[in-house]
């Protein structure tokens, strides 16, 4: 038995509508003929020596205690913005923050962040602190991304609740979205994190 289709062609939909559906990851990416894959990714990590993590992982250690984590704002002015800020200026790439995409009526919508290069990153900050949500979200961004000319073969993101980290890839070529299983903690994990960032965008 097939299931009803869960968008409507002639409808309109944000980046942020497909987070408050409850249908399941894989459904909503079937709807745009992506198989979608939880395990464990070989992300890239840069190798070179990264300027400012100790001063940035200090910045973190001194302020969370003396900050209420409560609303997303919060969270991103605390702890997303400051670590992209620095992959930013570690990779000379401007850092696009609610940057507006549309592709068409099913993608469209405000990128959180996007940092662009020969291999594109978008990362979305989770509302809710739902990671399963956030991702659906993030897997249609990578959609979009896709989709844009001269898009490369992978696409790269990552959703965040600001303390957690979790990413993603696309690949065009196998029509597949695939969900790390692996978490990263901030601020524990602040050089593993930074190093994957980099890594992409090198």
């Amino acid at each position: 038995m097939s299931k009803p289709k869960i968008l409507q062609p002639d409808g309109n939909y944000s980046f942020r509508s497909y987070f408050e559906f409850s249908n399941d990851t894989d459904e909503v990416l079937a709807e745009f003929d992506y198989a979608f894959f939880r395990k464990r990714l070989q992300l890239p990590r840069t190798s070179n020596q990264l300027d400012g993590l100790d001063e940035l992982r200090q910045q973190l250690e001194d302020t969370i205690p003396y900050v209420t984590l409560s609303s997303e704002t919060a969270k991103r002015e605390i702890l997303v913005a400051p670590v992209l800020s620095r992959v930013a200026v570690t990779c000379k790439r401007l850092l696009r923050i609610e940057y507006p995409l549309k592709v068409n009526n099913l993608l469209q919508g405000n990128l959180d962040y996007f940092i662009q290069s020969e291999r594109n990153l978008v990362v979305v900050e989770a509302k809710r602190d739902d990671l399963t949500r956030g991702f659906t979200q993030l897997a249609v961004e990578m959609i979009a991304l896709s989709m844009l000319e001269d898009a490369p073969n992978i696409v790269y993101g990552a959703v965040t609740m600001g303390d957690v980290w979790v990413f993603g890839t696309l690949e065009q070529n196998l029509r597949t979205i695939t969900r790390d299983i692996t978490s990263y903690t901030l601020p524990d994990d602040l050089a593993e994190i930074v190093k994957i960032l980099v890594g992409i965008l090198e």
